[in-house]
C-alpha cells in the first residue's frame, strides 16, 4: 500500500505528538503536581477535620512542592529588596504558614472531590505549566494550572486557567505594605493564619 505524502505527514505528526505526551507524563513538573494532589487526597480520606488538622496533614508536602521564597518575593513586589534579611526570612516563614492554612481551609470544603492531572505540559521559558482539573462532590469542575520552576517547585497557581494566585496575593498585601511595610505585612499574615487555624469544622 502506497502512503500519500499527506498521510505520511499526518502519521509522523501523530507519532511525535504521542511521544511528547508520554515524555510529558514523566516530566518532574507533572510529578510535582501529582505529589501535591496525593497529599490532598490522603487528607480528604482521613475524614472530617478542622483546618488545623488538615494544615498539619498537608503542610510538609506543600513546603516541599511550593517555592514559598519565590512566591512571597513576587507577591510583595519591588519593596522586597528594601527589607532586611531578617524581615525577608520572617515574611517567608509567615507566608508559608499562611498559604498552608489557606489551602487547608479550601480542602476542608472539598470533601468528596477529586483531582485530575493532565499529562500534557506547556513550556514557558525555563518553567513548565501543568494543567489539572478539580472536581467537587457535586460534579462541578474547575481548571487549576500550576507554574513549576526549573527546580521542580510550584511558583504560581492559576485558577480557571488565567487567574494568578500570586497576583491576588499581591493585591491583598498592598494595603498592609502601604500602612507599615514589612512589619505590618508580617502582622497581617500571622493574624490571618491564626484566624483560619482557629476555625471550627462545619457541623
Amino acid at each position: 500500500m502506497r502512503l500519500t505524502p499527506a498521510f505520511r505527514a499526518s502519521l509522523v505528526a501523530c507519532l511525535l505528538s504521542s511521544g511528547f505526551a508520554a515524555r510529558a507524563a514523566d516530566d518532574p513538573a507533572v510529578n510535582t503536581v501529582r505529589a501535591l494532589y496525593t497529599s490532598f487526597e490522603a487528607a480528604l480520606k482521613a475524614g472530617p477535620g478542622d483546618v488545623r488538622t488538615r494544615a498539619t496533614a498537608i503542610g510538609s508536602n506543600l513546603s516541599e512542592t511550593m517555592d514559598f521564597p519565590a512566591m512571597v518575593r513576587i507577591a510583595v513586589g519591588p519593596k522586597w529588596k528594601d527589607f532586611s534579611p531578617e524581615q525577608q526570612g520572617a515574611l517567608t516563614d509567615a507566608f508559608a504558614q499562611y498559604f498552608i492554612a489557606t489551602y487547608a481551609t479550601r480542602l476542608a470544603q472539598a470533601a468528596g472531590g477529586r483531582f485530575t492531572v493532565k499529562p500534557e505540559i506547556e513550556t514557558r521559558g525555563a518553567n513548565r505549566l501543568v494543567q489539572s482539573e478539580a472536581t467537587s462532590a457535586d460534579g462541578d469542575s474547575s481548571q487549576v494550572d500550576y507554574l513549576v520552576g526549573p527546580a521542580g517547585r510550584i511558583q504560581d497557581v492559576y485558577l480557571n486557567g488565567d487567574v494568578s494566585e500570586v497576583a491576588i496575593l499581591r493585591g491583598n498585601f498592598a494595603e498592609p505594605l502601604k500602612a507599615g511595610g514589612a512589619d505590618e505585612l508580617l502582622k497581617f499574615l500571622r493574624e490571618r493564619t491564626a484566624g483560619m487555624l482557629a476555625a471550627k469544622p462545619a457541623p
